[in-house]
């Protein structure tokens, strides 16, 4: 009987011990949502790219609510951006994915729904990537080539989809935590900017989905002091697909 018992307590920790590696093992790339870490020692990832661009990216939607307010403004401005779109969100107003691109933004992935991917499965993770992948493509007739991960958490089953389903993960040098609607403009751009540079990827979001009702509005508001400063600099606002482009080819 003592035997027994000490045979399963040697199971029972054998068996944690595997679950507790399996665990270290998926999470592992999640170490790059830290972004002062992950500048420093995947700057592709973290979107770093020509230094006379800043790419534009939102998340979470499109949301008829609050996505054709940033259209507008982006129209007015000229500047084309990249929509990092939630499966479920777009198939509520497909039109809207539509217009996204026939304005000539470009549209990627952020998943079929808004959840952390540490708290799915390797399979989960896969279908959740490749829906919201297909249904893109299909919507827009433009397949995305991004891939951004919910709260920027990446995980090992996530880097192997990408591979399969030919996307590449991109996070963000610079965001403005816009997902408070109680923080106003100024506060949000204060924090943008303080990381913000010459070559650097800007996170903002066009949809409060996922965040406190109404909190677009200053973010909306936020997009007038971004466009001034990169103009004071001469730095072109675009797409992560425009960036990487002139980066590859040189300035």
């Amino acid at each position: 009987m003592v035997i027994a018992r000490a045979d399963m307590r040697g199971t029972v920790v054998g068996t944690a011990a595997v679950a507790a590696l399996g665990l270290a093992a998926q999470a592992l790339p999640a170490a790059t949502a830290r972004a002062s870490i992950r500048r420093r020692l995947w700057p592709d990832l973290s979107g770093l790219g020509s230094p006379t661009r800043i790419a534009l990216t939102f998340d979470d939607g499109p949301d008829r609510r609050s996505t054709p307010l940033f259209l507008r403004l982006l129209e007015r401005a000229q500047i084309r951006a990249t929509f990092f779109l939630l499966g479920c969100m777009l198939d509520r107003d497909p039109g809207l994915g539509r217009e996204l691109t026939a304005a000539g933004h470009e549209v990627a992935v952020h998943g079929w729904t808004h959840r952390n991917l540490l708290w799915r499965s390797p399979a989960g993770t896969y279908n959740d990537i490749a829906r919201a992948r297909d249904r893109i493509a299909a919507v827009t007739g433009h397949p995305p080539v991004w891939y951004r991960p919910p709260y920027g958490v990446l995980t090992t089953p996530a880097v192997l989809a990408c591979r399969r389903l030919g996307l590449t993960p991109r996070l963000w040098t610079a965001w403005g935590r816009d997902w408070e609607a109680s923080r106003p403009p100024e506060s949000i751009w204060r924090t943008m900017v303080k990381d913000l540079a010459g070559g650097g990827t800007v996170l903002l979001h066009d949809s409060d989905c996922v965040a406190t009702p109404g909190a677009w509005r200053g973010t909306l508001a936020t997009l007038p002091y971004l466009i001034e400063w990169a103009r004071d600099r001469d730095l072109t606002i675009g797409t992560l697909g425009a960036h990487h482009q002139v980066s590859d080819a040189g300035p």
